[in-house]
């Protein structure tokens, strides 16, 4: 039992440090948004300290992710660039979000029914 806390602890802590810099923060930013300590952070990040379900739901909320994208591994190259388009789709604008993700799903849906036909 020991050993599955262990690797659920540093897997959170490995999906902690990847979305906090795939949004170019350092650890002392993060910390910042959280109002905790860097100390934390990087504790987290270590696999050191296990987050309670609040940590989980403070981190997930100023990472801009969902909880599940935190203790959930995933294939790295789709969670790659997952992870790059929401970063930048965070740095714009509701109203432009809402476009961006228009014309990503209308070119998908498009590359669908041109691979189906073929």
């Amino acid at each position: 039992m020991a050993d599955t806390t262990q690797s659920i602890t540093r897997l959170v802590g490995d999906r902690i440090a990847e979305f906090r810099r795939s949004r170019k923060w350092s650890q002392a930013e993060l910390a910042c948004r959280l109002q905790v300590a860097p100390q934390t952070i990087r504790r987290l990040e270590c696999g050191t300290s296990t987050p309670s379900l609040q940590m989980l739901e403070n981190l997930a909320a100023a990472l801009d992710v969902s909880i599940s994208d935190l203790i959930v591994e995933r294939p790295a190259a789709l969670d790659d660039q997952a992870v790059q388009i929401s970063a930048w789709l965070s740095a714009l604008e509701a109203a432009d979000q809402t476009l961006v993700t228009g014309v990503i799903q209308q070119l998908c849906e498009r590359m669908r029914e041109r691979r189906d036909k073929h």
